[in-house]
């Protein structure tokens, strides 16, 4: 690494750190901060520490949130009676650019992975139990990634939540649109064949 400034240095450090930046694009992000003006910079850096010391997680869902709860489960228009669980807050973008599903959330921060130490006790699952014990919820869509981790949580989560009396489902998966068959793998296509549906 050619030597910089201290500062500069410890900026592209810093960058480095985030997750999907490399060496390149790191420095290529500290020289735009130093170009930058200092209003710039500072608002950047008051950002940063606002997402710190204002955001904080939502009492029913575990949602990122300003406030106790977030706008999901203060939404009066929302469907109170399903749930759609999710491994990541950021999960919920990707379901709600369909503009298909009414609902509410409930955000698992994480997925089961015993390789690395993460049981359901280390997953905001307890809350979801005592949400269904309210008997409002009547359907549970459980969004977990499809990977190893995503698999394993969901059939935790569906041998849990079924004695509860609440319909349990799982998302389809499967080939993605405008994609080729030849260029699906073949657990791609035994999910798609699992997933598939009269027309």
């Amino acid at each position: 690494m050619p030597d910089f400034a201290e500062p500069l240095a410890r900026l592209i450090t810093e960058f480095k750190r985030l997750p999907g930046i490399g060496q390149k694009s790191a420095q290529r992000l500290a020289f735009h901060v130093l170009r930058a003006s200092k209003d710039d910079a500072a608002r950047l850096a008051q950002a940063i520490l606002d997402v710190k010391e204002k955001l904080g997680l939502c009492s029913e869902c575990n949602n990122i949130s300003d406030g106790d709860v977030c706008s999901y489960c203060a939404d009066p228009n929302r469907d109170p009676k399903t749930v759609c669980v999710v491994e990541e807050a950021y999960n919920i973008i990707g379901i709600e650019t369909t503009r298909e599903y009414r609902g509410r959330y409930h955000v698992l921060q994480g997925a089961l992975s015993p390789l690395r130490g993460i049981g359901p006790e280390s997953l905001r699952i307890k809350g979801l139990v005592e949400r269904i014990g309210q008997g409002e919820i009547e359907e549970v869509i459980v969004a977990t990634n499809p990977t190893v981790e995503g698999e394993a949580t969901a059939v935790y989560l569906a041998r849990l939540l079924k004695p509860l009396g609440v319909k349990v489902t799982r998302i389809a998966m499967g080939v993605p649109v405008g994609s080729d068959l030849e260029f699906a793998d073949e657990v791609t296509i035994s999910k798609a064949m699992e997933g598939r549906r009269e027309m």
